[in-house]
């Protein structure tokens, strides 16, 4: 007990006043922790609320188990809640594993239980042998840093007092308090991968190489919770400077940051983006996060498909994560422009106003408006009607006074717009040429002179925020 209870204050995982929902199954690491929250009770004035999940797996021996959860509750006046659950319907429904759905089945009573009693804290039986268990499954199924620290002690709300003890101190506690315990004669069985581990793979470290083997497993996980810790801290400043999330909700991380930062530093930069793309963390390998660092040495253009309908892109910057829904696949159908009138442009949500300007003053181009979406053309070098329309094979662009030409497409480049996004990028143009490239520049061919008689002014304006968001346009001075 006092072992168990310098654990607890070591992590601070309880406090006087506390309320504390505590998972109860029936068996020895449970009963466990019944008492050792009894014994607090009496230190430090905490509440108890027990609760017991029936899995309706097991027929008569869940009952068992039930009655018995009740009546231990009863006899130490703890409040006891049952949930009756189909698990094997769930697992079927939202296509997990039994193993894995009435694990999910449990903490959403024990959630659900805290919320309606008020409580603070969720405590766990979780002891080390349950801890090298998943130690072994994370080595064996490929992890990250994170997978090696094993169970944390305290994760949130959920305290787990238990991490210092093995099972046969468990079971030696339970014996010695003289309280009996349910025994899952599944867990005899083998047919999860836990249960394999347990009774097939611990046993032989123990026998074979140390009879110590799951302490020492414990002790070097505490040693990389500590690491995970501090670099935790770390991975999180590189993603403050080396990453960023972008208005198509996908991150990119960039080259300039992500090449000064330390070979191990940036896996977990790429794990945390990666992870953070997909909304989720699991069946993220090393496999995934090499093939994303493997992008930052090929040309622009190449991608990977990752879990959870990530794509991962090359592009100027570095590289992008996103979801495959996110990525721009189309551009939009072209529009004739009323001129002199308002069009608008539902695809790409723009309306665009096209004004005659009479020459009735001294037209020059320092009287041309500054703003980038905001255009004054020399009406009358442009020939036939204007369409906004995305580009075209041959399209090009006058650069200069002299009337030397630029293909889009090198134009693109150049300005490193993202070959996933060139589709969408807005051309204006008239019967012969392209007169603008929204929100890059415009023709010199249509600038206006001291010699134009009519100026055509194009104002385009979004609805509900800059066109260079909504699009994705980056904020380089355009002419």
């Amino acid at each position: 007990m006092e072992k168990v209870l310098g654990f607890i204050g070591r992590y601070q995982m309880i406090v006087s006043g506390d309320k504390i929902v505590a998972g109860i199954s029936g068996g020895a690491d449970s009963v466990c922790l019944l008492f050792v929250l009894l014994e607090l009770r009496e230190k430090m004035g905490i509440e108890i609320v027990a609760v017991h999940v029936n899995h309706g797996l097991r027929g008569e021996y869940a009952k068992r188990d039930e009655v018995f959860v009740q009546e231990l509750c009863r006899k130490h006046d703890v409040k006891c809640v049952v949930y009756h659950e189909n698990v094997e319907s769930i697992s079927k429904k939202r296509k997990q594993s039994v193993e894995e759905a009435g694990r999910v089945v449990r903490r959403e009573a024990f959630e659900r239980t805290l919320l309606a009693c008020g409580g603070t804290k969720i405590a766990m039986a979780h002891h080390q042998n349950d801890n090298a268990e998943t130690l072994l499954m994370n080595l064996s199924r490929g992890t990250g840093l994170k997978g090696l620290g094993g169970i944390q002690p305290v994760a949130g709300n959920i305290i787990r007092p238990l991490l210092c003890l093995n099972r046969r101190e468990i079971e030696r506690f339970v014996e010695e308090i003289g309280c009996g315990f349910c025994q899952d004669e599944t867990n005899e069985e083998d047919d999860y991968t836990r249960n394999r581990l347990r009774h097939q793979v611990i046993p032989v470290l123990e026998e074979q190489v140390n009879a110590q083997a799951v302490r020492h497993m414990n002790e070097a996980m505490e040693q990389i919770r500590g690491l995970q810790d501090y670099m935790e801290m770390q991975t999180e400043q590189a993603y403050q400077d080396c990453a960023a999330k972008q208005k198509d909700g996908g991150i990119c991380i960039y080259e300039a940051g992500y090449r000064k930062l330390h070979r191990v530093l940036q896996g977990l930069l790429i794990r945390r983006c990666l992870t953070r793309a997909a909304g989720a963390e699991r069946d993220i390998t090393m496999a995934h996060v090499e093939a994303v660092a493997g992008l930052f040495e090929k040309q622009t253009g190449r991608s990977r498909d990752l879990p959870y309908s990530v794509k991962a892109v090359r592009n100027y910057d570095g590289v992008v994560l996103k979801k495959k829904t996110d990525v721009q696949k189309k551009g939009f159908s072209p529009i004739q422009l009323r001129v002199p009138g308002i069009t608008r442009v539902p695809e790409l949500n723009l309306t665009i106003c096209c004004s005659i300007l009479e020459k009735s003053v001294d037209f020059s181009a320092k009287q041309a408006p500054q703003k980038t979406y905001t255009k004054w053309f020399d009406y009358d070098i442009i020939k036939g009607d204007l369409i906004i329309r995305p580009r075209q094979g041959r399209d090009s662009i006058v650069i200069d006074k002299d009337g030397r030409s630029q293909k889009i497409k090198s134009y693109f480049i150049n300005e490193k717009i993202p070959s996933e996004e060139r589709d969408c990028v807005p051309l204006i143009a008239d019967e012969k040429q392209i007169i603008w490239i929204l929100g890059y520049r415009m023709s010199s061919a249509c600038q206006i002179t001291v010699q134009t008689h009519r100026v055509l002014e194009i104002k385009v304006t979004e609805e509900k925020s800059d066109v260079r968001e909504d699009y994705g346009f980056s904020t380089r001075k355009r002419s």
